[in-house]
């Protein structure tokens, strides 16, 4: 299995997207119980709610599931949300808190390093390899993590969650002006609700990539489901609500490559 793709682009925006694969090594997919065989979890469709809605965007987007390892996990297995509810490094629950392996057959720690070494560093060298080549064109780059979820997981947080969430880590990962940019786009857009640092204040990815002073800016965009796709099996997407969408993405990352660009960050 080829663990990561690339698309190298000329912009001074990347499109990351660590969930959207859905391949599954055969040593890990014969231990999966019927619930991780489902692989709900999946940021279903990302690449294709994506496409074309910046040209020139890099994009990097992992092959393997989230359920073999988390790119956006630390890999050291840190909990990104101490002392709330969240699925690990190498997940062992779904989101609804439910086991996703055949009674005993759990990965143990040297598998875990194995799959880290085969899986979860190569997309984090291939992302580190286009961050400094963007940055070294363009003097800064903007790494925009791409992921959706679905809206209602009680196991994860209570309610519906907004369209929109935007993750910065409370103003530590980009520019404020990056930040403005989006809650200002994504906060006029509709009947689309929006809000930042709230249950997601951006993954691992976004932590350890965004160091504004030195030209590298991060940003997540958690974004509900529905919006553009069926929530349950199987998983389709909607074309007619994706269309609804999508020009307010591609807004939102015009006006982020145009700060780049500009040298407004």
């Amino acid at each position: 299995m080829t663990p990561v793709t690339v698309i190298e682009g000329s912009s001074p925006v990347i499109l990351g997207q660590p969930h959207g694969g859905t391949r599954v090594p055969a040593e890990v997919w014969d231990r999966l119980n019927d619930t991780g065989r489902g692989l709900s979890d999946t940021d279903w469709h990302i690449g294709r709610l994506y496409d074309g809605l910046l040209p020139g965007a890099t994009v990097v987007r992992a092959e393997f599931h989230r359920y073999v390892i988390d790119a956006n996990r630390d890999p050291s297995g840190a909990s990104l949300y101490p002392g709330q509810n969240t699925t690990g490094l190498c997940p062992l629950t779904d989101f609804d808190g439910r086991p996703l392996y055949i009674d005993g057959s759990e990965p143990d720690a040297d598998e875990i390093a194995g799959r880290r070494a085969r899986y979860h560093a190569p997309y984090h060298a291939a992302l580190a390899a286009q961050v400094a080549r963007v940055k070294a064109i363009h003097g800064r780059a903007v790494l925009f993590d791409c992921h959706s979820i679905r809206s209602l997981i009680p196991f994860l947080f209570e309610g519906r969650l907004p369209v929109f969430n935007i993750g910065t880590n409370n103003g530590a990962t980009c520019a404020a002006a990056v930040a403005a940019a989006a809650t200002e786009v994504l906060g006029n857009a509709g009947d689309f609700d929006m809000v930042l640092n709230g249950r997601f204040k951006g993954g691992w990815t976004t932590r350890h990539y965004g160091d504004p002073e030195s030209g590298v800016h991060a940003i997540q965009l958690e974004m509900a489901q529905y919006v553009y796709m069926q929530e349950t099996a199987p998983w389709d997407y909607l074309p007619a609500r994706a269309d609804e969408v999508r020009p307010v993405l591609g807004d939102l990352l015009r006006r982020i490559e145009a700060l780049a660009r500009d040298g407004r960050i």
